[in-house]
Parts: structure tokens; sequence; C-alpha cells
């Protein structure tokens, strides 16, 4: 049931995150939230592995702290990834001809 809470925490904070970054038109709606509760779920099932018990209050901040900084570095990294992506493709579909400015 808490991995259920985990998730529903994490999903908030990923759309939260989603809003305050800038270039979020460069990724799809859902991928920044989907990143934060894969990476808070993963979190928490380690720290349930290795014996935390899940009443715990140092499970929830670690997991707490994971679920705010995943999506936060995929935002921020997202943009800038997918303009090289997008250049490399259109070089790539031009035939790598060196553009010309008009």
């Amino acid at each position: 049931m808490e991995l259920f809470f985990v998730a529903v925490i994490a999903v908030v904070l990923g759309v939260v995150a989603r809003y305050i970054t800038p270039g979020r038109h460069t990724h799809g709606a859902a991928l920044v939230p989907a990143i934060g509760v894969a990476a808070a779920a993963l979190v928490w099932t380690v720290l349930t592995w290795v014996g935390m018990p899940f009443d715990g209050g140092w499970i929830w901040v670690i997991t707490i702290a994971v679920a705010v900084a995943a999506p936060l570095v995929a935002a921020r990294m997202l943009p800038g990834r997918r303009a090289a992506a997008d250049e490399r493709l259109h070089e790539k579909l031009l035939g790598s001809t060196p553009r010309v400015a008009y």
C-alpha cells in the first residue's frame, strides 16, 4: 500500500517539475512524471529489500528526495538533448549539406 502512496506523491511531484522547468514543449506530458514515478518506486523497492522499515522516516525522506530530483534533472536535460537530436536528424535528412544563410 505504501508503494501506491509513493507513486501518487511522485507523479504529483513530476507534474510540478514538468511545469516549473522551461522547454516542456519538447517532450510529452507524461514523460517527466513517469520518470519520477519509476525512480521513486525503484528506490522504495531497493530500500525495502535492504531492510529499511516501510514505516520508518528515512525511507520516506530518501524516496521523496529522489522523486523530486529525478524529474527535475530529466526536465532540465530533455530539451537540450531533443534540440541536438533534431539538429542531427535535420543534417541527415539534408544529406549533410551546410546551411546557407540568406
